[in-house]
C-alpha cells in the first residue's frame, strides 16, 4: 500500500531524520564513522524525493533525476558546516536542485559550446560560494569581478545554457484551467483589433451586390489585377476599377460609420 520503488528504494519506508539526529550524525561522520554517513544519506532521500517533484514535467526518467539528487544530496552531507546556525535542509535543497540543473543542461538536446559551458559553470560556482560567504544573492557584476570576465560575457553564457521550457508546461493553476506558457505570448497577427476588423470587413462585404463582392474578392484576397479581374468577368479594366472604388467606399460606412 502506497509503495513506489525509485531506484529499487522503497519509497514508503524512507526514514526521516530529527535535526538533533542530523547534527548528531554529522559529528560522526566529520570523526571518520562511514556508517554514520550511510545514514546521513537514507535519511535524507526524501529531501531528494520532494526536489525532483519540481522537475516532473521536464520528461526526465524520475529514476535518472533520483540518482542525479541523490549525487547533490551527498555533496551538501559532505560541505555542510556545523558551526553555521543553518538547517540541513536549507543549505542541501539548492544544492540538489543545482545539480539536477546541470544535468539537465549536459543533456540539453540545444548544443553548446564548451567554453560558453564552462563559464557558466564558473559562474555558478563563484554564486553559489557568494551565497554562502554573504547571504545574498550576488550581482551579476560582483560574479564578473570575482572571474575578471566581463559582465557581458557571463549573462551570454548563463542564457545559452537555459533548458529550453515546453510551449505548454504550465505555470499557474488555481483549481481550474491551468495557465500554459503559450498562454502568456503575444502574437501580433491575432491581436483583437486586427480579429474585430476583419469580423467588421465580412460584416460589410455582405452589404455588396455579388459582382462587388467578387470584384473585391479576386482583388483582395486573391491579389488578382484588374486587368485579370476585367477578362474574368467579361467587362473592361474602367469599368472594374469604378465599380472597385465604388464598393470600397461603400463598405467604409459600414467599417466605419463615424
Amino acid at each position: 500500500m502506497n509503495k513506489v520503488e525509485i531506484c529499487g528504494v522503497n519509497t514508503s519506508k524512507l526514514p526521516v531524520l530529527s535535526n538533533k539526529k542530523m547534527r548528531e550524525l554529522l559529528r560522526k561522520m566529520r570523526e571518520g564513522d562511514k556508517a554514520a554517513r550511510e545514514e546521513l544519506v537514507q535519511g535524507n532521500l526524501r529531501l531528494v524525493l520532494s526536489v525532483i517533484q519540481r522537475f516532473n514535467n521536464r520528461g526526465e526518467y524520475v529514476d535518472d533525476l533520483f540518482q542525479v539528487g541523490c549525487i547533490g544530496l551527498m555533496k551538501a552531507i559532505d560541505n555542510f558546516d556545523l558551526s553555521q546556525n543553518v538547517k540541513f535542509s536549507t543549505y542541501a535543497v539548492p544544492m540538489i536542485i543545482g545539480e539536477i540543473r546541470r544535468y539537465l543542461r549536459d543533456n540539453n538536446p540545444i548544443r553548446v559550446s564548451r567554453s560558453l559551458r564552462d563559464v557558466a559553470y564558473k559562474a555558478l560556482q563563484v554564486r553559489d560560494s557568494l551565497v554562502q560567504k554573504y547571504g545574498k544573492e550576488p550581482t551579476i557584476g560582483e560574479i564578473a569581478a570575482e572571474l575578471h570576465i566581463p559582465q557581458e560575457e557571463i549573462v551570454y553564457a548563463l542564457d545559452a545554457i537555459q533548458e529550453p521550457i515546453s510551449l505548454f508546461e504550465p505555470i499557474y493553476h488555481d483549481g481550474g484551467d491551468p495557465i500554459y506558457v503559450l498562454d502568456q505570448i503575444g502574437d501580433e497577427r491575432t491581436l483583437d483589433s486586427e480579429w474585430l476588423e476583419g469580423i467588421s470587413i465580412r460584416e460589410s462585404l455582405q452589404h455588396l451586390s455579388e459582382r462587388e463582392k467578387l470584384i473585391l474578392t479576386l482583388r483582395f484576397f486573391e491579389g488578382r489585377t484588374q486587368m485579370e479581374v476585367a477578362e474574368e468577368i467579361g467587362i473592361s479594366q474602367a469599368q472594374v476599377s469604378r465599380l472597385e472604388k465604388a464598393a470600397l467606399k461603400h463598405m467604409r460606412r459600414y467599417i466605419s460609420p463615424n
